[in-house]
């Protein structure tokens, strides 16, 4: 069964970037089929999704989020990572990854991120 693990700092200053990674094991990051997918939840609001990596390493961004996001992998740590430049106090928020297959979705257990000086 796959499993995912979000890590990162818990805490992220004004203007800078949020760098996240995403740790997968009982699963390759190459296998074809596979999407990987970073969704946030701010507090008191809902899920959003940020952006997904597919197979062929191509990327889709929410088109709210596409200029300061980025996702990328490192397939010799069976990782991919998430980058949200110029952040403000509204990208407060629980930081999931999730694996979405044919099959179904696995999900992260989260991370928490605050952004304040």
């Amino acid at each position: 069964q796959v499993q995912l693990q979000e890590s990162g700092p818990g805490l992220v200053k004004p203007s800078q970037t949020l760098s996240l990674t995403c740790t997968v094991s009982g699963g390759s990051i190459t296998t074809s089929g596979y999407y990987w997918n970073w969704i946030r939840q701010p507090p008191g609001k809902g899920l959003e999704w940020m952006g997904v990596l597919g197979d062929t390493v191509t990327t889709r961004y929410n088109p709210s989020l596409k200029s300061r996001t980025s996702i990328s992998r490192d397939t010799s740590k069976n990782q991919f990572t998430l980058q949200l430049s110029s952040v403000t106090p509204e990208d407060t928020a629980v930081y999931f990854c999730a694996l979405a297959y044919v099959g179904g979705v696995y999900w992260g257990q989260g991370t928490q991120v605050t952004v304040s000086s």
